[in-house]
């Protein structure tokens, strides 16, 4: 999920820099919204409620 973000971030700041600002800023949102989720799952993770197998 990490190499989604990191791909998102660099479509964001290419697009950015091409004059693009709404792809920019959809690919800014989702990645926004993936790194939310990556640490509301790291804190379930650290605090014990969600088990990795």
């Amino acid at each position: 999920m990490l190499e989604i973000i990191l791909i998102l971030l660099v479509v964001a700041a290419v697009a950015a820099l091409l004059g693009f600002g709404r792809i920019s800023g959809v690919a800014l949102a989702g990645a926004k919204l993936l790194i939310g989720v990556v640490l509301v799952l790291f804190l379930l993770v650290l605090l014990g409620v969600i088990a990795i197998a």
